[in-house]
């Protein structure tokens, strides 16, 4: 295992079970993300990075019973407090690295992203897996419940020219991995990035 997802793992293991209970109030805000997505009943979707299930009550309700909602995450604690909450109830779920997904080629119609981009080691070839799982068309959601600016504000750091999910560097990248950027959206409340699987 890498050092890398050795420390995404050790760092969420350790705050796990707080979690929710430290963003009580974030239902709204995700259920509004997803709905961004423009999913429809039947539709096949993936909540990667799924962290504690958040979306999976939301991505459920938009692809209804007949649909699909899968919600992979690195972190087995966090599964295990997604479990807890329920949340299993809303989509079956997977410990599987973002990197490596166990699903067939174009066998969804969309991803669901919050707080993933930050913790990818290789952006162009992570964001080029999420690719190759949705087909020609489908969608993207790239999402964070706050923006950047008060996001490094919490984080007692300051922006940088080099931040991935800038505007200027966001959209190269997406291109670079199959995707095209269609919306996005810095506010305080929210970040929230659409984009196309390429054909």
């Amino acid at each position: 295992m890498s050092d890398h997802r050795t420390h995404v793992q050790e760092f969420f293991t350790a705050r796990a079970a707080g979690w929710d209970a430290k963003f009580p109030d974030d239902g709204p805000a995700y259920a509004a993300a997803v709905a961004e997505l423009g999913l429809r009943a039947g539709d096949r979707v993936l909540d990667a990075g799924c962290g504690t299930g958040r979306a999976l009550t939301p991505l459920r309700a938009a692809v209804g019973h007949t649909g699909t909602v899968l919600g992979a995450d690195l972190t087995a604690a966090m599964l295990a407090e997604a479990v807890r909450a329920g949340r299993d109830r809303d989509g079956h779920l997977l410990l599987t690295d973002a990197a490596a997904l166990p699903l067939r080629t174009e066998s969804l119609d969309a991803v669901f992203a919050a707080g993933l981009i930050a913790h990818l080691p290789d952006p162009v070839g992570n964001l080029r897996e999420l690719a190759r799982v949705v087909r020609p068309g489908g969608t993207l959601a790239l999402y964070h419940p706050i923006g950047r600016a008060a996001l490094a504000a919490r984080q007692g750091r300051r922006m940088t020219p080099d931040d991935l999910r800038s505007e200027t560097n966001l959209g190269p990248l997406l291109g670079r991995s199959g995707w095209r950027m269609t919306s996005y959206v810095d506010e305080d409340e929210r970040f929230l990035v659409l984009a196309v699987r390429a054909g």
